[in-house]
């Protein structure tokens, strides 16, 4: 009985590593956002994250939730002084989330303001 206990106990412990892992590293897209940043967050009552809104239009249909992890700071920083800028914003969607992560299943890697993005090619075609 001892054996049955701890193979079914190690069996559950190891599916849910698996899962936290699989969630973690596995992502389900990438892509890019672009529009006005409107929010950047720091909010929660027990589980503190980062989260942010960018508008990409004029209804709240159009609106991009997103959140972003607290080892991305250089990510937050430019996310603070972009704010109210227009921005391009580099993203992963994952599979599920959880309290601790975020309050979305998209979590922002990058961004750029789209005023140096135009510059960069303005530059290029010069």
């Amino acid at each position: 009985m001892k054996k049955f206990l701890f193979g079914f106990i190690g069996i559950v412990v190891l599916a849910i590593v698996l899962y936290f892992t699989a969630v973690y590293y596995m992502t389900y897209s990438e892509g890019y956002r672009s529009g006005q940043l409107v929010k950047v967050s720091y909010k929660g009552l027990v589980f503190k994250t980062w989260e942010g809104q960018l508008s990409q239009g004029v209804s709240d249909g159009q609106v991009f939730r997103f959140s972003i992890e607290d080892n991305e700071e250089r990510v937050i920083k430019l996310l603070q002084d972009y704010q109210g800028s227009n921005v391009r914003l580099k993203f992963k969607e994952r599979f599920a989330t959880f309290a601790w992560w975020g309050d979305t299943k998209y979590f922002v890697v990058d961004v750029e303001k789209v005023d140096e993005i135009e510059q960069n090619n303005k530059s290029l075609h010069d």
